[in-house]
């Protein structure tokens, strides 16, 4: 039976650099958790310390009820009833496919008929059962990784955990690749930890996803609710942005929602602490999703904003269009608004061609208004204001 992940206030520094700040979460039996955040954010230090490999300097990790690493306790990689997917897939070079897939069983001690019958059988659930003899030289980067995957699977360990496994591959095998991890993982009923800096696959993953910032866990939720309701700047910006803007409320929050001017136009946003009075300062964070082109000379309305909003929030801000790349399923365009700043990656099913005057709607659903003076913050996240933003491609 596949068992629950605790980690409490595990923490790991590397001399003066403190890597991992008291992080906590829990893993319900076979669900999976994605670690998301860009490199230095702990999260590879983080699972080294769940495998065993790299010893926590405080904190502890249980698996079910044993204690994998508790005060003096600190059980080793192999006796964790844990299997571990790395980025370069870790193969023996001097082995076949199926004798890196068996290798995994050596300690099980099967009869060899039944050590076979379980390589075969992964080996085929990997796709690669008429590769059995090949060597790792002999392999594409997919199928060593395919390898790696199966013999990860093999010993039907409780705990998966993986290690950017995708991340050496181009981008139409790394889609193939994370279906079938999806699959195969939840399959086996084991309960997984991937970690990733790429918000679109963990996204596509996750059961729940975890947002690390400088070895802090900043926000636990679904994929859902991290897009939806990102807890904190940072985390706005790591999931996807098409722009920020500064501005000032315009009057009491209603329902989570927010009159907002900036010198790019007036708009309404969803309020993200203690916005709701009068002239308070607010930094807002654009989802692309968000944004809607119309021509200039257009006079529809959008209908997304309440109905509640002053008509100067429902003709939507000026723009001009800078740079237009098409993407196949339409085009992605560049907008700057009157103030100066720009709008990344709005789609746009037709083409608006470079100069182009245009009128830019605003989802108040995903446009993020954060207080930018610590005492408005909701809770206790104010130390998560002073950080050096991360800039999204």
């Amino acid at each position: 039976m596949t068992e629950q992940l605790q980690v409490e206030k595990l923490s790991k520094s590397f001399g003066s650099a403190r890597v991992l700040n008291e992080v906590s979460f829990t893993v319900e039996p076979g669900r999976f958790l994605v670690l998301l955040g860009p490199s230095g954010s702990g999260k590879t230090t983080l699972l080294r310390c769940l495998a065993g490999i790299e010893r926590a300097d405080g904190g502890t990790v249980r698996f079910g009820e044993r204690a994998l690493a508790e005060g003096r306790v600190h059980l080793a990689p192999d006796r964790r009833d844990l299997a571990m997917v790395f980025q370069d897939y870790a193969l023996w070079p001097h082995m076949s496919a199926a004798g890196n897939v068996g290798y995994a069983l050596r300690r099980r001690k099967l009869p060899r008929p039944e050590s076979e019958r379980r390589v075969a059988e992964v080996l085929e659930r990997v796709g690669l059962a008429d590769h059995t003899d090949r060597y790792p030289h002999q392999l594409s980067g997919g199928q060593q990784q395919r390898v790696a995957l199966a013999r990860a699977l093999v010993a039907s360990p409780g705990l998966l955990l993986f290690d950017e496994p995708l991340s050496n591959l181009d981008a139409d095998l790394r889609e193939r690749l994370r279906v079938e991890i999806s699959t195969l993982t939840r399959e086996s009923g084991a309960t997984a930890v991937y970690i990733t800096h790429d918000q679109s696959e963990a996204f596509a993953l996750a059961d729940e996803v975890g947002i690390l910032e400088g070895g802090r866990l900043v926000q636990l939720a679904t994929p859902e609710s991290v897009y939806q309701r990102p807890s904190t700047p940072f985390v706005a910006r790591f999931t996807g942005l098409a722009g920020e803007l500064t501005g000032r409320t315009d009057g009491p929050a209603h329902q989570d929602r927010v009159l907002l001017t900036t010198e790019a136009g007036t708009f309404v946003a969803t309020c993200m602490g203690r916005c709701g009075t009068d002239g308070t300062e607010v930094q807002v964070l654009i989802r692309p999703a968000a944004v809607t082109l119309a021509d200039a000379t257009d006079g529809r309305g959008d209908d997304r904003t309440s109905e509640a909003t002053p008509d100067a929030s429902r003709q939507g801000l000026a723009g001009t269009v800078t740079d237009t790349a098409y993407r196949g399923r339409g085009y992605d365009h560049v907008v700057e608004l009157s103030d100066g700043s720009r709008l990344t990656g709005v789609f746009d099913k037709q083409a608006h061609l470079r100069g182009t005057p245009v009128r830019v709607a605003l989802d108040p659903d995903g446009c993020f208004a954060y207080p930018t003076s610590p005492s408005h913050l909701e809770g206790d996240d104010s130390h998560l204001f002073n950080r050096t933003p991360v800039e999204i491609p």
